[in-house]
């Protein structure tokens, strides 16, 4: 044999050696159905997480305002009797409470105004001259709420028979009591979506570990670490955590930017100042947002973090 064939012939068998060795496996198995689902799993379980943190932003934003506002107006109300002066009356409880230091305005509410504030219950074609119907000063408070409210309750007592202030404490509690349930509920939300993420990601890590066992088991032989199988499990699920939490957090971004700018839209739009007052902000802000950012990296981190408990426990079960 020529030295030109030796050499052709040795080339010839180390190219048969290199096709007929086998590709390096990963010890984690990669692109999988399980793991393609536990992307739309987290990519879901993260959308509905980051849905119930904005609802909650917006809600207690709403309640934020509603209180500030109801917080800055007091009522007086008085009640026509039969014999007295009730325009009088009036008019004396609305320069009383001008008077009062910390008082911004104090407006009177006329009988045609009054009466036009029980319209949505009884509606406009009600004949409303017979009864009753108390008549309002609605009184304005400053911003920083040093109005001496029991002064002007004693003044009104004093000087106007009759006449009731009204400061509107139920109704705020009622308005707190009402944000502490929804962040109650959204808490309660937050809560479940972890829990079914660690359980989704307790599955997958499971079953790519019995599916990919004769692998484990041979690192074991020649002296891999549990450490050294673990990390590629928990990067191999921080990757489809962060993928996942992207996509829903991502998507839950984009609706609640859309909700932000139809809603610039309905508050520029004839009547939209009243939805505004009712309603308040269509937008979470900005840190309505770094939050849902932050959301993302906590799914991340819980999928990389449960994936490695599961791979430690499960080869100290083993061994």
């Amino acid at each position: 044999m020529s030295t030109t064939e030796a050499v052709d012939h040795h080339d010839s068998l180390h190219n048969a050696a290199a096709f007929e060795q086998p590709a390096e496996s990963p010890i984690v198995p990669q692109a999988t159905i399980a793991g393609r689902a536990l992307v739309a799993v987290v990519a879901i379980m993260t959308f509905l997480a980051a849905l119930a943190l904005g609802a909650v932003i917006m809600v207690r934003a709403a309640a934020s305002e509603w209180q500030a506002e109801v917080a800055r107006e007091v009522t007086i109300q008085l009640r026509p009797v039969a014999g007295r002066d009730i325009e009088a009356d009036v008019n004396r409880a609305a320069a009383i409470a001008r008077g009062v230091a910390g008082v911004v305005e104090a407006r009177a509410y006329s009988r045609q105004e009054s009466a036009h504030l029980l319209e949505p219950w009884l509606g406009s074609g009600v004949a409303l001259d017979d009864l009753p119907v108390p008549r309002l000063v609605v009184v304005r408070l400053a911003a920083s709420g040093a109005a001496d409210l029991a002064q002007l309750r004693r003044l009104l007592q004093e000087q106007v028979a009759g006449a009731t202030l009204d400061d509107h404490r139920g109704f705020i509690q009622r308005m707190r009591a009402a944000g502490a349930a929804a962040l109650a509920a959204g808490m309660a939300v937050l809560i479940l979506v972890f829990i079914a993420t660690v359980l989704s990601v307790t599955f997958a890590t499971t079953a790519a570990m019995a599916s990919n066992r004769p692998v484990i088991e041979v690192l074991h032989l020649i002296g891999a670490r549990d450490a050294f199988i673990a990390g590629h499990f928990q990067r191999y699920f921080l990757r489809l955590g962060l993928k996942g939490g992207l996509i829903g957090g991502g998507s839950a971004i984009a609706l609640f930017a859309l909700v932000d700018v139809l809603g610039a839209r309905v508050a520029a739009a004839p009547g939209g100042d009243q939805l505004m007052a009712l309603f308040g902000s269509y937008s979470i802000g900005l840190g309505g947002y770094v939050a849902m950012l932050a959301l993302v990296g906590l799914i991340a981190f819980v999928t990389a973090a449960t994936s490695r408990y599961t791979v430690n426990r499960t080869i100290a079960t083993a061994h």
